[in-house]
């Protein structure tokens, strides 16, 4: 047998390291990948599901990824975990904002909603326990999931499925933008610039277009019945100021709905620190709590 030389296991040990963590983390391989499940302007819109073992009828949690509404991959699914808790976990993909402006993406995240629901029996899913997470312009999206449930104007006609609903019974947001008219006042180069995502999304400078703005901001769409809520947000985040969560659970409070707040001491904007066990302890028993038991 040939031995592997020292310099070609450093190598090997290199190339390991290099693979994305889906690929490399165990039990975090799609039970079925690529499905397509819209397809609007030529443009397939498509999922990765997970399912967990051995439970019957499991919840579904669907996640949308961030990428400042321009980039990132349903590939990179953060919360495929959760099939460890007997969730079953969609990540989905939606237009992004050189493709499509606001309200697009919410637009494909709803289309996918209904997608699902309307393959529960085909999967074998609960498609009456539905609930959404999503990080940064993901978390963005969810809020909006969680807060938009039957208005016409956020939910599109993309997609098959039209008679099933796209609302959803529960949110976990991960520092995602909630208020785009409070960010144009403290942080104005990320709402300001033509060439920032926000201006992409919504089509110019919020300044300049603040109907728009308001329409892309979660704030600004709650009302009494919306999902229950849960937001983790990093102290330290200079990308997404923690008060667009602060801003959020205010306007949750204030209406009487159920939120949570928890604050990550130190962390910034995505990291590690958002995979830590006590935090996707936190989520599980969230999603738990209001999506029923696991059975």
């Amino acid at each position: 047998m040939r031995l592997i030389s020292s310099i070609g296991l450093l190598s090997l040990v290199a190339s390991i390291a290099l693979l994305p963590a889906a690929t490399r983390v165990r039990g975090a391989e799609p039970t079925k990948a690529n499905i397509v499940f819209a397809a609007v302007d030529g443009h397939e819109l498509k999922l990765d599901l997970y399912l967990p073992k051995n439970v019957a009828k499991p919840p579904l949690v669907v996640y949308i990824h961030g990428g400042s509404w321009r980039a990132g991959s349903y590939k990179k699914c953060l919360t495929y975990w959760l099939t460890e808790e007997g969730f079953a976990v969609a990540s989905i993909s939606y237009r992004f904002s050189q493709e499509a402006v606001f309200p697009a993406q919410i637009h494909d995240c709803k289309a996918a909603v209904r997608w699902l629901r309307g393959h529960s029996n085909e999967f074998g899913y609960d498609a009456t326990r539905v609930g959404v997470a999503g990080s940064s312009a993901g978390g963005h999206l969810a809020l909006l999931m969680g807060v938009t449930g039957g208005v016409k104007e956020y939910e599109g006609s993309i997609g098959s499925n039209a008679d099933q609903s796209s609302s959803v019974q529960a949110v976990a947001d991960f520092y995602g933008p909630s208020d785009f008219i409070l960010r144009s006042k403290n942080q104005p180069a990320k709402t300001e610039p033509e060439e920032v995502p926000v201006c992409q999304l919504i089509g110019g400078p919020v300044s300049k277009n603040e109907d728009q703005a308001r329409f892309a901001s979660p704030v600004f769409q709650v009302n009494e019945g919306d999902a229950p809520l849960l937001i983790i947000h990093g102290d330290k985040d200079a990308t997404v100021y923690l008060d667009q969560s602060q801003r959020m659970e205010e306007v949750y409070r204030k209406v009487g709905l159920e939120v949570a707040l928890q604050v990550v001491q130190g962390a910034g904007h995505g990291g590690d620190a958002y995979s830590a066990p006590e935090l996707r302890k936190t989520v599980a028993t969230f999603f738990k709590k209001h999506l029923g038991p696991v059975r």
